[in-house]
Protein backbone atom coordinates (compact mmCIF):
# COMPACT_ATOMS: atom_id res chain seq x y z
CA UNK A 1 0.00 0.00 0.00
CA UNK A 2 1.31 3.78 -0.89
CA UNK A 3 0.32 6.14 1.78
CA UNK A 4 3.04 6.83 4.16
CA UNK A 5 3.41 4.02 6.67
CA UNK A 6 1.90 1.69 4.15
CA UNK A 7 4.77 1.75 2.03
CA UNK A 8 7.11 1.04 4.24
CA UNK A 9 5.73 -1.73 6.42
CA UNK A 10 3.81 -3.85 3.58
CA UNK A 11 4.92 -7.31 3.40
CA UNK A 12 4.93 -9.15 0.31
CA UNK A 13 3.30 -12.40 0.43
CA UNK A 14 6.66 -14.40 -1.34
CA UNK A 15 9.35 -13.10 1.34
CA UNK A 16 7.58 -12.16 4.60
CA UNK A 17 10.23 -8.97 4.94
CA UNK A 18 9.44 -5.42 4.44
CA UNK A 19 8.92 -3.80 0.90
CA UNK A 20 12.57 -1.81 1.32
CA UNK A 21 13.87 -5.40 1.46
CA UNK A 22 12.02 -6.71 -1.24
CA UNK A 23 13.48 -3.62 -3.54
CA UNK A 24 17.28 -4.82 -2.48
CA UNK A 25 16.37 -8.42 -3.13
CA UNK A 26 15.54 -7.46 -6.73
CA UNK A 27 11.87 -7.59 -6.63
CA UNK A 28 10.30 -5.00 -9.01
CA UNK A 29 6.24 -3.78 -8.92
CA UNK A 30 4.92 -4.90 -12.63
CA UNK A 31 1.42 -2.79 -12.00
CA UNK A 32 -0.55 -1.53 -9.42
CA UNK A 33 -3.87 0.36 -8.56
CA UNK A 34 -3.53 3.03 -6.85
CA UNK A 35 -6.08 4.03 -3.65
CA UNK A 36 -9.99 3.02 -4.16
CA UNK A 37 -12.54 2.30 -2.19
CA UNK A 38 -13.93 -1.23 -1.77
CA UNK A 39 -17.39 -1.87 -2.91
CA UNK A 40 -18.98 -5.27 -1.66
CA UNK A 41 -23.10 -6.07 -1.73
CA UNK A 42 -23.01 -5.95 2.34
CA UNK A 43 -25.83 -3.58 4.02
CA UNK A 44 -23.04 -2.90 6.37
CA UNK A 45 -20.60 -0.83 4.15
CA UNK A 46 -17.08 -0.49 5.39
CA UNK A 47 -15.31 2.11 4.37
CA UNK A 48 -12.08 0.54 3.38
CA UNK A 49 -9.57 1.90 0.95
CA UNK A 50 -7.23 -0.40 -1.11
CA UNK A 51 -4.29 -0.66 -2.80
CA UNK A 52 -2.85 -3.41 -4.92
CA UNK A 53 0.90 -4.15 -5.94
CA UNK A 54 2.13 -6.75 -8.00
CA UNK A 55 5.77 -7.68 -7.81
CA UNK A 56 8.03 -9.76 -9.45
CA UNK A 57 12.13 -9.89 -10.43
CA UNK A 58 11.25 -9.59 -14.14
CA UNK A 59 11.68 -6.17 -16.20
CA UNK A 60 8.74 -5.14 -17.96
CA UNK A 61 6.82 -2.23 -18.88
CA UNK A 62 4.83 -1.38 -15.56
CA UNK A 63 1.20 -0.69 -15.97
CA UNK A 64 -0.43 1.91 -13.42
CA UNK A 65 -4.38 2.04 -12.74
CA UNK A 66 -4.93 5.28 -11.93
CA UNK A 67 -7.90 6.43 -9.64
CA UNK A 68 -8.62 10.50 -9.63
CA UNK A 69 -10.68 10.01 -7.13
CA UNK A 70 -11.36 6.48 -4.61
CA UNK A 71 -15.03 6.41 -6.34
CA UNK A 72 -13.43 7.05 -9.73
CA UNK A 73 -13.03 4.33 -12.47
CA UNK A 74 -9.10 3.80 -13.09
CA UNK A 75 -7.80 5.35 -15.66
CA UNK A 76 -4.93 3.11 -17.61
CA UNK A 77 -1.24 4.65 -17.57
CA UNK A 78 2.11 2.91 -18.78
CA UNK A 79 4.98 3.64 -17.32
CA UNK A 80 9.03 2.83 -17.54
CA UNK A 81 9.17 1.84 -13.16
CA UNK A 82 6.99 1.99 -10.91
CA UNK A 83 8.86 3.26 -7.23
CA UNK A 84 6.63 2.80 -4.02
CA UNK A 85 4.93 5.62 -4.22
CA UNK A 86 3.92 4.31 -7.77
CA UNK A 87 5.41 6.96 -9.84
CA UNK A 88 7.56 6.67 -12.28
CA UNK A 89 10.96 7.62 -10.43
CA UNK A 90 13.56 6.54 -9.07
CA UNK A 91 13.14 4.04 -5.85
CA UNK A 92 12.86 5.94 -2.76
CA UNK A 93 11.55 4.83 0.78
CA UNK A 94 10.55 8.36 3.30
CA UNK A 95 10.90 7.41 6.71
CA UNK A 96 10.24 8.90 9.91
CA UNK A 97 12.84 11.67 10.86
CA UNK A 98 13.36 13.89 14.00
CA UNK A 99 14.83 16.45 12.33
CA UNK A 100 14.12 18.95 8.91
CA UNK A 101 16.59 17.94 5.79
CA UNK A 102 16.86 21.48 5.59
CA UNK A 103 17.72 24.26 7.37
CA UNK A 104 13.82 24.83 8.10
CA UNK A 105 12.36 26.03 11.82
CA UNK A 106 11.09 22.92 13.53
CA UNK A 107 7.18 21.56 13.56
CA UNK A 108 5.71 20.40 16.70
CA UNK A 109 2.27 19.63 17.61
CA UNK A 110 0.22 22.01 19.78
CA UNK A 111 -0.91 21.49 23.60
CA UNK A 112 -1.95 18.16 24.84
CA UNK A 113 -3.68 18.72 28.02
CA UNK A 114 -4.77 15.02 29.39
CA UNK A 115 -7.45 16.99 31.52
CA UNK A 116 -10.50 14.60 30.97
CA UNK A 117 -12.12 17.71 29.21
CA UNK A 118 -11.97 19.94 32.19
CA UNK A 119 -9.63 22.78 31.39
CA UNK A 120 -12.14 22.55 28.03
CA UNK A 121 -15.11 25.08 27.11
CA UNK A 122 -18.10 25.89 24.55
CA UNK A 123 -18.76 29.54 24.36
CA UNK A 124 -21.78 28.70 26.14
CA UNK A 125 -19.89 27.18 28.87
CA UNK A 126 -17.17 29.67 28.86
CA UNK A 127 -19.45 32.41 29.12
CA UNK A 128 -21.36 30.37 32.18
CA UNK A 129 -18.37 30.39 34.03
CA UNK A 130 -17.38 33.62 33.93
CA UNK A 131 -21.17 35.20 34.69
CA UNK A 132 -19.86 33.34 38.00
CA UNK A 133 -16.67 34.58 38.16
CA UNK A 134 -15.64 37.52 35.44
CA UNK A 135 -11.90 38.08 36.78
CA UNK A 136 -10.61 34.42 36.04
CA UNK A 137 -10.98 35.87 32.30
CA UNK A 138 -7.39 36.64 32.10
CA UNK A 139 -6.87 32.75 32.64
CA UNK A 140 -8.60 31.48 29.14
CA UNK A 141 -7.38 31.60 25.50
CA UNK A 142 -8.75 30.58 22.35
CA UNK A 143 -8.02 26.94 21.68
CA UNK A 144 -7.31 25.99 18.44
CA UNK A 145 -7.34 22.06 16.53
CA UNK A 146 -8.37 21.08 13.21
CA UNK A 147 -12.45 21.40 13.64
CA UNK A 148 -11.80 24.58 15.03
CA UNK A 149 -9.09 25.85 12.84
CA UNK A 150 -11.05 24.62 9.41
CA UNK A 151 -14.75 25.20 10.59
CA UNK A 152 -14.65 28.01 12.73
CA UNK A 153 -15.57 26.11 16.34
CA UNK A 154 -15.29 28.52 19.19
CA UNK A 155 -13.49 26.60 22.25
CA UNK A 156 -11.40 27.96 25.32
CA UNK A 157 -9.19 26.63 27.16
CA UNK A 158 -8.23 27.62 30.78
CA UNK A 159 -4.50 27.74 31.30
CA UNK A 160 -3.82 27.74 35.50
CA UNK A 161 -0.17 26.53 34.64
CA UNK A 162 1.24 29.90 36.08
CA UNK A 163 -1.39 30.40 38.86
CA UNK A 164 0.43 30.98 42.14
CA UNK A 165 -1.70 29.05 45.20
CA UNK A 166 -2.85 32.21 46.43
CA UNK A 167 -4.74 33.23 42.96
CA UNK A 168 -6.27 29.78 43.36
CA UNK A 169 -7.48 30.41 46.52
CA UNK A 170 -8.91 33.89 45.12
CA UNK A 171 -10.62 31.72 42.32
CA UNK A 172 -11.88 28.99 43.66
CA UNK A 173 -14.11 28.01 40.43
CA UNK A 174 -10.75 27.45 38.32
CA UNK A 175 -9.14 25.02 41.66
CA UNK A 176 -11.62 23.08 41.59
CA UNK A 177 -11.25 22.39 37.97
CA UNK A 178 -7.30 21.79 38.72
CA UNK A 179 -8.52 19.62 41.47
CA UNK A 180 -10.93 17.83 38.99
CA UNK A 181 -8.32 17.32 36.60
CA UNK A 182 -5.91 16.04 39.35
CA UNK A 183 -8.25 12.97 40.35
CA UNK A 184 -9.08 12.59 36.61
CA UNK A 185 -5.28 11.83 35.98
CA UNK A 186 -4.91 9.78 39.33
CA UNK A 187 -7.49 7.08 37.90
CA UNK A 188 -5.95 6.44 34.98
CA UNK A 189 -4.44 3.47 33.39
CA UNK A 190 -1.09 5.35 32.40
CA UNK A 191 1.55 4.99 34.97
CA UNK A 192 2.48 8.47 33.01
CA UNK A 193 -0.70 9.86 33.26
CA UNK A 194 -0.75 8.98 37.13
CA UNK A 195 2.68 10.81 37.93
CA UNK A 196 1.25 14.23 35.73
CA UNK A 197 -1.29 13.87 38.34
CA UNK A 198 1.25 15.38 40.81
CA UNK A 199 1.22 18.80 38.43
CA UNK A 200 -2.44 19.56 37.57
CA UNK A 201 -1.95 22.69 36.56
CA UNK A 202 0.76 21.46 33.96
CA UNK A 203 -0.49 20.43 30.14
CA UNK A 204 1.30 16.87 29.56
CA UNK A 205 2.50 18.95 26.30
CA UNK A 206 3.09 22.28 26.23
CA UNK A 207 3.56 24.47 23.28
CA UNK A 208 2.82 28.03 23.81
CA UNK A 209 5.29 30.24 21.31
CA UNK A 210 5.70 33.98 22.11
CA UNK A 211 5.17 34.93 18.19
CA UNK A 212 2.67 34.20 15.08
CA UNK A 213 2.97 30.32 14.35
CA UNK A 214 2.06 28.81 11.45
CA UNK A 215 -1.01 26.05 11.86
CA UNK A 216 -1.45 22.92 9.68
CA UNK A 217 -4.71 20.82 10.37
CA UNK A 218 -3.45 17.26 10.82
CA UNK A 219 -6.07 15.65 9.12
CA UNK A 220 -7.79 17.26 6.08
CA UNK A 221 -10.14 15.94 3.15
CA UNK A 222 -8.73 14.47 0.65
CA UNK A 223 -10.94 16.45 -1.79
CA UNK A 224 -9.16 19.22 -1.07
CA UNK A 225 -6.18 20.60 -3.42
CA UNK A 226 -4.24 22.02 -0.89
CA UNK A 227 -4.46 21.76 2.82
CA UNK A 228 -5.31 25.15 4.43
CA UNK A 229 -2.43 26.88 5.98
CA UNK A 230 -3.46 29.49 8.87
CA UNK A 231 -1.23 31.78 11.39
CA UNK A 232 -1.94 31.78 14.71
CA UNK A 233 -1.46 34.42 17.29
CA UNK A 234 0.61 33.55 20.57
CA UNK A 235 -2.74 34.50 22.90
CA UNK A 236 -4.47 31.48 20.75
CA UNK A 237 -3.20 28.00 22.25
CA UNK A 238 -3.25 25.12 19.61
CA UNK A 239 -4.12 21.62 20.01
CA UNK A 240 -2.29 18.79 20.05
CA UNK A 241 -4.42 17.82 16.61
CA UNK A 242 -2.94 20.42 14.54
CA UNK A 243 1.22 21.33 13.66
CA UNK A 244 2.76 24.60 14.44
CA UNK A 245 5.63 26.21 13.12
CA UNK A 246 6.31 28.55 15.64
CA UNK A 247 7.94 32.37 14.71
CA UNK A 248 7.62 31.31 11.08
CA UNK A 249 7.74 33.40 8.21
CA UNK A 250 5.74 34.47 5.39
CA UNK A 251 8.10 32.68 3.22
CA UNK A 252 7.96 29.90 4.86
CA UNK A 253 3.58 29.65 4.86
CA UNK A 254 3.83 30.00 1.26
CA UNK A 255 6.22 27.05 0.27
CA UNK A 256 4.14 25.02 2.42
CA UNK A 257 0.88 26.30 1.10
CA UNK A 258 1.93 25.55 -2.55
CA UNK A 259 1.12 22.92 -5.35
CA UNK A 260 4.72 21.46 -4.83
CA UNK A 261 4.33 21.08 -1.56
CA UNK A 262 1.04 19.54 -1.20
CA UNK A 263 1.95 16.85 -3.98
CA UNK A 264 4.75 15.80 -2.14
CA UNK A 265 2.31 15.59 0.89
CA UNK A 266 -0.38 14.03 -0.96
CA UNK A 267 2.64 11.10 -2.14
CA UNK A 268 4.23 10.52 1.66
CA UNK A 269 1.59 11.51 4.08
CA UNK A 270 -0.54 8.80 6.33
CA UNK A 271 -4.21 8.56 5.49
CA UNK A 272 -7.33 8.67 7.55
CA UNK A 273 -9.36 6.57 5.72
CA UNK A 274 -8.48 8.32 2.99
CA UNK A 275 -8.49 12.14 4.26
CA UNK A 276 -4.54 13.25 4.38
CA UNK A 277 -2.68 12.85 7.68
CA UNK A 278 0.30 15.27 7.95
CA UNK A 279 3.30 14.17 10.14
CA UNK A 280 6.14 16.30 10.78
CA UNK A 281 8.39 13.42 11.02
CA UNK A 282 7.36 12.39 7.35
CA UNK A 283 5.98 15.44 5.44
CA UNK A 284 7.90 18.34 6.87
CA UNK A 285 11.22 16.97 7.59
CA UNK A 286 11.87 15.13 4.48
CA UNK A 287 10.74 18.30 2.37
CA UNK A 288 13.03 19.25 0.33
CA UNK A 289 12.94 23.32 0.67
CA UNK A 290 14.19 25.22 -2.20
CA UNK A 291 17.36 27.76 -2.01
CA UNK A 292 16.19 31.23 -3.09
CA UNK A 293 17.74 34.37 -4.04
CA UNK A 294 16.35 37.70 -2.04
CA UNK A 295 13.92 38.24 -5.25
CA UNK A 296 12.51 34.86 -5.22
CA UNK A 297 11.65 35.11 -1.47
CA UNK A 298 9.77 38.58 -1.91
CA UNK A 299 7.87 37.03 -4.98
CA UNK A 300 6.75 34.03 -2.37
CA UNK A 301 6.33 36.08 0.33
CA UNK A 302 4.13 38.74 -1.65
CA UNK A 303 1.54 36.22 -3.42
CA UNK A 304 1.51 34.46 0.01
CA UNK A 305 0.46 37.76 1.60
CA UNK A 306 -1.97 38.00 -1.66
CA UNK A 307 -3.81 34.37 -0.27
CA UNK A 308 -4.15 35.80 2.90
CA UNK A 309 -5.68 39.23 1.87
CA UNK A 310 -7.69 37.11 -0.28
CA UNK A 311 -9.11 35.03 1.89
CA UNK A 312 -9.66 38.05 4.63
CA UNK A 313 -12.43 39.41 1.99
CA UNK A 314 -14.30 36.52 2.97
CA UNK A 315 -14.63 36.89 6.50
CA UNK A 316 -17.73 34.85 7.29
CA UNK A 317 -16.77 32.17 5.46
CA UNK A 318 -14.90 28.85 7.01
CA UNK A 319 -12.01 27.93 5.63
CA UNK A 320 -13.53 24.18 5.20
CA UNK A 321 -16.25 25.93 2.47
CA UNK A 322 -13.58 28.07 1.39
CA UNK A 323 -11.46 24.98 -0.10
CA UNK A 324 -14.41 23.01 -1.02
CA UNK A 325 -13.07 21.92 -4.35
CA UNK A 326 -17.11 22.05 -5.45
CA UNK A 327 -17.32 25.54 -4.57
CA UNK A 328 -13.99 26.87 -5.78
CA UNK A 329 -15.77 29.22 -8.02
CA UNK A 330 -16.87 30.75 -5.46
CA UNK A 331 -14.26 32.65 -4.75
CA UNK A 332 -12.03 33.45 -7.90
CA UNK A 333 -9.57 36.07 -5.92
CA UNK A 334 -8.39 33.48 -3.61
CA UNK A 335 -7.76 30.55 -6.13
CA UNK A 336 -6.37 33.45 -8.17
CA UNK A 337 -3.89 34.10 -5.80
CA UNK A 338 -2.87 30.72 -5.40
CA UNK A 339 -2.16 29.98 -8.85
CA UNK A 340 0.44 32.70 -8.73
CA UNK A 341 1.54 31.89 -5.47
CA UNK A 342 2.24 28.25 -6.91
CA UNK A 343 4.15 30.20 -10.36
CA UNK A 344 6.23 32.08 -7.53
CA UNK A 345 7.01 28.83 -5.55
CA UNK A 346 8.08 26.93 -8.82
CA UNK A 347 10.11 29.65 -10.01
CA UNK A 348 12.69 28.84 -6.49
CA UNK A 349 12.70 25.46 -7.65
CA UNK A 350 13.26 26.39 -11.17
CA UNK A 351 10.38 24.29 -12.54
CA UNK A 352 9.10 24.46 -16.22
CA UNK A 353 5.23 23.69 -15.34
CA UNK A 354 3.30 25.40 -18.30
CA UNK A 355 1.48 23.58 -20.33
CA UNK A 356 1.97 19.96 -18.52
CA UNK A 357 -1.55 18.15 -17.52
CA UNK A 358 -2.29 18.03 -14.00
CA UNK A 359 -1.16 14.15 -13.74
CA UNK A 360 2.12 15.27 -15.50
CA UNK A 361 2.66 18.24 -13.13
CA UNK A 362 2.76 16.14 -10.19
CA UNK A 363 4.73 13.23 -11.54
CA UNK A 364 6.83 15.90 -12.92
CA UNK A 365 7.11 17.24 -9.18
CA UNK A 366 7.52 14.46 -6.88
CA UNK A 367 9.91 12.55 -9.37
CA UNK A 368 11.88 15.65 -9.17
CA UNK A 369 11.83 16.16 -5.56
CA UNK A 370 12.24 12.78 -4.37
CA UNK A 371 15.41 13.00 -6.52
CA UNK A 372 16.50 15.82 -4.78
CA UNK A 373 15.29 14.41 -1.70
CA UNK A 374 17.85 11.05 -2.32
CA UNK A 375 20.74 13.63 -2.97
CA UNK A 376 20.32 15.20 0.25
CA UNK A 377 20.12 12.16 2.65
CA UNK A 378 22.51 10.01 1.01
Amino acid sequence: MRQRRRVTHTKTILTKVSLSQSFSLGFHIDFAHDTFRWVNESTDKAHVFCVIVGFSKQESQKVLYHYPTPDSPPEVQYKQRLNPYLVDAPDAFIWNRSTPICDVPRMGIGNKPIDGGNYLFTDDEFREFLSRDPEARQYFHPWIGSKEFLHGYHRWVLWTGEMSPAELKAHPLVAERVQAVHDFRLQSSSTQTVRLAGKPQRFHVENMPDGESIVVPEVSSERRKCIPLGFIEPEVFASNLVKIVPNASLFLFGVLHSEIHNVWMRAVAGRLKSDYRYSAGVVYNNFVFPGVTDKQRKDVEEAAQRVLNARGNYKDVMLADMYDPDDEWMYPELFGAHSELDSAVAQCYSFALDGLEHDEREQFILSELLTRHAKIVS
